[in-house]
């Protein structure tokens, strides 16, 4: 199948600017609020969940993802098609849905979820506190939100969801 085909025209050009930016911030609250829950139980696992996760989103699933995808060098949903021109040169959208990142971004999002909701709740065990449960808590409705709410709608405007093996929008 042709190129032009699995293109979904009907999707945004280029998403918009606010969108991108609270996008950007619920990604960034998610890996905070895992920090914290990691920080309970063990503070070094919180920094090599931190580490690990800020190096999985913001850099190796932007070269293994971003590279190959229609919105390289314009704004996609999260804006990282802007974010991996920065670092990486173009790669081919053929290869997108195939791509090594295609599937590793499932198994990165759900540990970014799994591992500190496991410590989360761990922390409460150890110790029942009004913060631990306001970060389980906060850390549940984040996740359900940037996997679920957000995610569907972005596939839905994206030009890449015929192409992509992970699209919501269908």
């Amino acid at each position: 199948m042709k190129e032009e085909k699995q293109i979904y025209k009907k999707g945004r050009e280029s998403f918009p600017f606010p969108l991108v930016i609270f996008g950007n911030i619920m990604m960034l609250v998610w890996i905070g609020l895992g920090t914290i829950a990691c920080w309970f139980v063990y503070p070094v696992v919180a920094w090599i969940y931190l580490g690990a996760a800020a190096l999985m989103v913001f850099v190796v699933l932007r070269k293994l993802v971003c590279t190959n995808c229609y919105y390289y060098d314009k704004r996609c949903a999260l804006g990282w098609g802007k974010l991996s021109v920065l670092f990486f040169s173009q790669g081919s959208i053929e290869q997108f849905s195939t791509c090594a990142g295609v599937k590793c971004a499932p198994l990165t999002y759900g540990l970014l979820t799994l591992i500190p909701l496991v410590f989360s709740v761990v922390a409460v065990v150890q110790e029942f506190t009004a913060i631990r449960i306001a970060v389980l808590v906060l850390l549940l409705a984040v996740s359900i939100y940037s996997g679920a709410v957000s995610r569907k709608q972005a596939c839905i405007n994206c030009k890449m969801r015929l192409m992509c093996p992970g699209s919501a929008a269908m």
